[in-house]
């Protein structure tokens, strides 16, 4: 069933389109107003060493279980956790299984529906770049505080959403591939560029001696070893969903090991020159590290505003944060629309407006800065690890023995280790179960 479910579907057309699709779904707002503040507070250099660590775990053994599961099942979250089911239990085990991956499928629309109203503050700084009128505020704190305001941002945050829908609903080949190929490059070039002029600066070798020389008694200090944890869990897009789905898209013959490490490595370059960018940028004007949305719409246009030719380089970083956002929040809406294809057998517009509906209504009531951002805790604490969770449970406990070596090794050019039947059965569930506990425990650690 899989195997002529999968022949009826979109497909990736090339193997690049499909990682730098996944590189696209993990190269998002964390790799640009996060990682750069947990790097340079807790241990500069120190720091990458525990999260390179974590980065290469959870690649081998997540990354490649959830594309892996997702081009066995020819399907995304809900009719995946089915076809698990039904393999252990026949008969029953398809409807508990499409029960179950409604958890991850929802999670999924609702951390989109968030990002959503973050990709329409992004907007609204890109056309305010554009015009003059960002450079011209005198509180770069109050122009935010008006965006993120209740109805404070309807018409960019509907800009926004149209955008995503425009290109989802041509396809996966002609919308969501396509738009990465070009996409993915383009913030990389964009933000090489940024940082080239920042290194520029008078001053900002201070920032890159904090950023990169270790303080080696961070490593002493358990929480820099819990959200180097966080940060490499949630950065490489480990939900149960996007992952899943974009890997029901792939064919037989894709080395799903070889995208798994490529997605790894990229992403983190991608985090690395966020931070090279950030870091020395306020180093230079003295101003905090923060997290969050402040880095991003208060701190850097704080920054640009000083910087000779900041007008050009503010206008070049929003329209990078906006390919980054873009292309985060295909991937994120991708698990929705596809259920309701599948499970549903609604064609590829109809699937794309009834969530585009939703996201509007919904979202337009989550635009204040601190109502988003409780839902977008909630979720990311409570359910997307959730949502990992399950998806290694099904695969690689619930299918047979030697399933899940199987489908990971096909298209692979040699047999995987021994240490393939008990690192992602054991290490990867047992860390994502931890993930879930630390994140109640901290608030949040991605």
């Amino acid at each position: 069933m899989a195997e002529e479910t999968l022949q009826k579907r979109d497909n990736f057309a090339t193997r690049t389109g499909f990682v730098l699709a996944c590189v696209g779904s993990a190269v998002g707002m964390a790799n640009i107003w996060l990682f750069p503040y947990r790097v340079a507070e807790l241990g500069g250099a120190a720091f990458l060493i525990p999260y390179i660590l974590f980065v290469i775990l959870i690649g081998f053994t997540g990354v490649i279980g959830e594309m892996a599961f997702g081009r066995a099942a020819g399907t995304g979250p809900v009719g995946a956790f089915a076809f698990a089911m039904e393999k252990r239990w026949p008969g029953h085990g398809r409807t508990v299984g499409k029960l179950i991956g409604l958890i991850p499928t929802l999670g999924s629309l609702a951390i989109a529906i968030g990002y959503a109203v973050v990709l329409g503050w992004a907007f609204n700084y890109l056309v305010a770049s554009l015009d003059g009128q960002l450079m011209a505020q005198e509180s770069m704190g109050a122009f935010f505080g008006g965006i993120a305001a209740d109805f404070g941002n309807v018409g960019f945050h509907v800009l926004g959403l149209v955008v995503t829908f425009a290109v989802m609903i041509l396809g996966v080949s002609r919308g969501i591939e396509r738009i990465n190929k070009v996409l993915m490059p383009a913030f990389f070039v964009l933000f090489v560029i940024v940082v080239v002029r920042v290194a520029t600066l008078p001053g900002a070798s201070a920032g890159y001696e904090y950023l990169f020389v270790p303080r080696w008694e961070a490593l002493a200090n358990p929480t820099t070893w819990v959200y180097a944890l966080g940060q490499a869990f949630f950065s490489l897009s480990i939900a149960g969903n996007g992952t899943l789905v974009y890997g029901s898209y792939l064919k037989r013959d894709v080395d799903v090991i070889k995208s798994a490490r490529n997605v790894a490595i990229f992403d983190t370059l991608a985090a690395m020159v966020a931070a090279c960018a950030v870091v020395p940028a306020v180093f230079v004007f003295g101003l905090d590290v923060a997290s969050g949305p402040p880095l991003m719409f208060i701190t850097l246009p704080s920054v640009f505003q000083e910087m000779p030719l900041g007008n050009l380089f503010v206008v070049i970083f929003f329209v990078a944060v906006v390919f980054a956002a873009v292309t985060s929040l295909m991937n994120l809406f991708e698990a929705p629309v596809e259920t309701l294809q599948a499970q549903l057998g609604l064609s590829r517009t109809a699937s794309v407006l009834i969530i585009g509906a939703i996201a509007v209504v919904v979202g337009l009531f989550l635009e204040s800065g601190d109502v988003v951002s409780t839902w977008m805790d909630v979720v990311s604490i409570y359910v997307m690890p959730v949502g990992a969770l399950l998806a290694a449970v099904m695969f690689f406990w619930v299918c047979p023995k030697g399933f899940a070596r199987e489908q990971a090794e096909m298209g692979h050019d040699k047999k995987l280790g021994k240490w393939f039947d008990y690192l992602p059965k054991y290490g990867f569930v047992g860390i994502t179960a931890l993930v879930i506990v630390l994140g109640i425990f901290y608030g949040g650690i991605g």
